[in-house]
């Protein structure tokens, strides 16, 4: 008798429990790791009474054939532009509705849904989230001549003392730029010369990374690194033999965006949670933690840091990107022959 009640209880308390899951209002966020401010998210839920869920990726072709699959159903992700362009063509995202929107409306740069153009065009399923450079982070204690160009990073001065990004678009960017071609590229004959040029370039590096880039150069254990401006940024105040360039060829401008699920089954939630994200108060505090350029406008006004407020990094001039081209999604054949290169880059 005393198993039956304790087996009756347990079932009711399931039962309950289901009953207060399924009522509990919630949001499912798939993110880059380390890309808020966790105090954010606790403001968040505290204001609104909506648990977030929340789940880290590391690039994002690691991301998407997750969510393409459906293996799990997130309602918000933050891709990079291209990545954005991927999914609104292959059907993964739904549009946004502007009219829950007030503070993307208000705060977000029009530059920046300008640039967002290239890649969703009539800014239909994207908020501007983050953006930044491409660029080198240099040690001035072991880099003495001047480093205004990519072609540095091959030279055998500084074999084993040079990190590469690891990554298919951001690897094959640099050759393409030397060559003084687009990062769009989809000419093979080009492409193979650019991945000539890495082949001989793999002799001296000393690792292809993505976030342990930061360590390393915090650290001293490299004399040059291929670094986001957001990074370069972390690592200055970390490291002050540390400097920042961005080459004379070019490099990428990039803008990760929020974006809303097809398949979101909160959509009012995220709704409210990427206008929450556009706050001003919020932005900044995530712009604190992070130290990626921000597309919120009203930022800057509210940055309690002089040094950070009149940074060339962290706030540069309209001219440092107004030229730059950003990535494109180049159709699925184009993203596999570009993955394939590279992977041969580095298994050879």
């Amino acid at each position: 008798m005393k198993k039956f009640l304790m087996l009756a209880l347990l079932l009711v308390t399931m039962i309950f429990a289901g009953c207060g899951d399924k009522d509990k209002e919630v949001v499912y966020v798939y993110s880059w790791g380390d890309y808020i401010d966790p105090e954010v998210l606790k403001i968040f839920e505290k204001e609104t009474g909506i648990h977030v869920i929340w789940d880290e990726y590391d690039t994002n072709e690691s991301m998407y054939p997750r969510v393409a699959e459906g293996a799990v159903h997130y309602d918000i992700i933050v891709p990079s532009d291209y990545m954005i362009n991927k999914m609104i063509d292959n059907d993964l995202l739904q549009p946004l509705d502007f009219t829950k929107l007030e503070n993307a409306k208000k705060y977000i740069g029009e530059d920046f849904f300008k640039q967002s153009e290239a890649f969703d065009p009539g800014n239909k399923y994207s908020v501007p989230y983050c953006w930044g450079t491409v660029g080198i982070i240099y040690d001035k204690t072991k880099v003495t001549e001047p480093v205004d160009s990519w072609t540095i990073l091959w030279n055998e001065k500084y074999a084993g003392q040079i990190l590469m990004q690891d990554s298919a678009r951001d690897a094959l960017m640099i050759p393409l730029k030397i060559m003084g071609k687009s990062m769009n590229e989809t000419d093979k004959d080009v492409l193979a010369q650019a991945q000539e040029m890495l082949k001989k370039q793999k002799p001296l590096v000393q690792a292809y990374v993505i976030d342990e880039v930061k360590e390393k150069l915090i650290n001293s254990e490299a004399a040059l690194g291929v670094v986001f401006s957001g990074e370069a940024l972390n690592i200055l105040n970390a490291n002050p033999n540390m400097a920042f360039a961005i080459p004379k060829e070019g490099t990428n401008f990039w803008i990760d965006g929020w974006v809303i699920t097809k398949d979101s089954q909160n959509v009012d939630n995220a709704h409210k949670f990427i206008d929450f994200m556009c706050r001003p108060d919020i932005a900044v505090k995530n712009f604190d933690c992070l130290g990626y350029s921000t597309p919120n406008i009203a930022v800057r006004d509210l940055e309690e840091d002089e040094e950070v407020k009149n940074s060339p990094i962290a706030f540069p001039s309209p001219e440092v990107y107004k030229d730059q081209e950003t990535y494109k999604y180049l159709g699925n054949q184009m993203d596999e022959y570009y993955n394939n290169l590279w992977m041969q880059v580095k298994v050879d």
